[in-house]
């Protein structure tokens, strides 16, 4: 079985500050902001949710198909996923675009402030979900606007149940909007501070949301995750990593996870799990795509 993965493709360029945001933002004069933070640290990495959580379902040993977007420059990209055994039948190159850009600014409490130049992902939902007997589940994670609404559309007409995972993407949209995400969804993922904002825009308790789809998933960092289920919480407690280095991609990480659990048809609470572990192992490596993974020791453990 397979699963199609909707998202974006990126080089994310990160940096690190060794300060704290919050030491060097005045609240009272943000009406003129003007501020600049010294980087000492700089790397260039594959990133993008699509090829993010594509990459964590690949070392779980799962197969997915990345449905996304590059520019003229993607070349290396597409390398990379064909090399890690990750198939690009989905993947289109827009001439005259830059693949997208994140510009991803991390300071030493893991705060973090995105800059995204969308490139060739505007061009995204160009590429239609069809049926396919291989294709059995599937994910709308952060991309173009309209990408993200055709594709949710197009996999509720093709009876392929998904995860909706707004991310990022989540506020260019209005709560009538966001209803209609989720009665097309099967499952929705947001981390705690998405999780508010959506519930807020829907005006709709977790508990509620949940009864509109199979299960609402909040992520809470190191603290775990709450399962929700028809009104129903569940904590499933976090996993200590063996060390902090970059948060970058932790929640693709889990979402990796999430999908390869229910590829092979376990219950929430497993996948959970597992998702848990998967961040605390991707939060000890530089970068969204820079860490491997004992698979039987990790699925046994």
């Amino acid at each position: 079985m397979a699963t199609l993965i909707c998202g974006s493709l990126a080089f994310d360029t990160i940096m690190g500050f060794e300060g704290r945001f919050a030491q060097q933002i005045l609240p009272e004069q943000l009406h003129i902001l003007n501020v600049s933070f010294l980087v000492p640290q700089l790397r260039r990495d594959f990133g993008g949710c699509a090829g993010n959580i594509a990459y964590a379902m690949r070392q779980l040993g799962g197969t997915p198909l990345p449905m996304a977007t590059v520019g003229s420059d993607g070349a290396d990209y597409l390398a990379r996923l064909r090399q890690q055994g990750i198939s690009t039948e989905f993947v289109r190159e827009v001439e005259g675009t830059y693949t997208a850009q994140a510009m991803i600014m991390t300071d030493r409490d893991n705060n973090q402030i995105t800059a995204f130049h969308p490139g060739a992902m505007m061009q995204a939902h160009i590429t239609q979900v069809v049926a396919r007997p291989d294709v059995r589940l599937g994910i709308v994670s952060p991309d173009g606007r309209d990408a993200m609404v055709q594709h949710a559309e197009q996999f509720h007409a093709a009876g392929i149940p998904f995860v909706f995972d707004p991310g990022q993407g989540l506020p260019m949209f209005d709560g009538a909007e966001l209803k209609h995400f989720t009665r097309l969804a099967s499952w929705v993922t947001v981390n705690d501070y998405e999780g508010q904002m959506l519930c807020d825009r829907m005006g709709m308790t977790p508990a509620e949301l949940s009864r509109q789809v199979r299960a609402l998933v909040v992520t809470r960092g190191a603290e775990g995750c709450e399962l929700w289920e028809d009104g129903v919480c569940a904590r499933v407690p976090g996993v200590t990593a063996r060390e902090v280095r970059d948060p970058t991609g932790c929640g693709d990480a889990w979402r990796g996870a999430l999908l390869y659990g229910l590829e092979q048809g376990w219950p929430l609470a497993r996948c959970a799990v597992l998702g848990n572990r998967l961040g605390a192992i991707k939060v000890a490596a530089s970068g969204p795509q820079n860490y491997t993974v004992d698979r039987q020791a990790l699925l046994e453990g």
